[in-house]
């Protein structure tokens, strides 16, 4: 079985991470979004809001799996079996921190490799942070994401 692993902070997941899951689904015999929580950002949602907004949003999906780890990528890789990472690539921007990213895993797990799929054009544009910015000021995020998902990031906004 090839399995493959997404991981993100998904701070909410958008339509974007969607597109990449859907795809990435179609190449590999299971995907494991593995939420995470990244020292260096502040998320809006709890990690365990992330997983529950992931889990509603990839439902349908019979080969997509949601989790949540800390720690060593590699190692989360190694203990569920993955052959994969799952890597977006919205722009050019993207290209050098993912590369870097890429190499760093290829030396302390040569076995496992590191997919980029890049989203749909509609969706190049997208990033948690902007859809978050522009809710904080009002504006309409529905196109941006999962229904559910722009229902509670509104709520979230309201609450603060």
């Amino acid at each position: 079985m090839r399995i493959a692993i997404y991981p993100g902070t998904f701070d909410p997941i958008t339509n974007g991470h969607l597109d990449i899951v859907k795809r990435a689904s179609q190449l590999f015999d299971k995907i494991i979004v593995a939420v995470s929580d990244n020292p260096h950002k502040s998320p809006l949602f709890s990690l365990e809001q992330r997983r529950r907004l992931v889990q509603e949003t990839v439902v349908g999906l019979k080969n997509v799996d949601v989790d949540v780890f800390d720690g060593l990528l590699v190692e989360y890789a190694k203990g569920r079996g993955a052959s994969a990472l799952i890597r977006g690539l919205r722009a050019v921007s993207d290209f050098e921190f993912e590369f870097q990213m890429a190499l760093m895993n290829r030396k302390l797990m040569p076995e496992l490799e590191t997919v980029y799929l890049m989203p749909s054009e509609e969706y190049t544009y997208i990033n948690s942070t902007i859809v978050k910015e522009v809710a904080r000021l009002g504006g309409s995020v529905d196109c941006f994401l999962p229904p559910v998902v722009a229902k509670a990031l509104k709520e979230k906004v309201k609450e603060r």
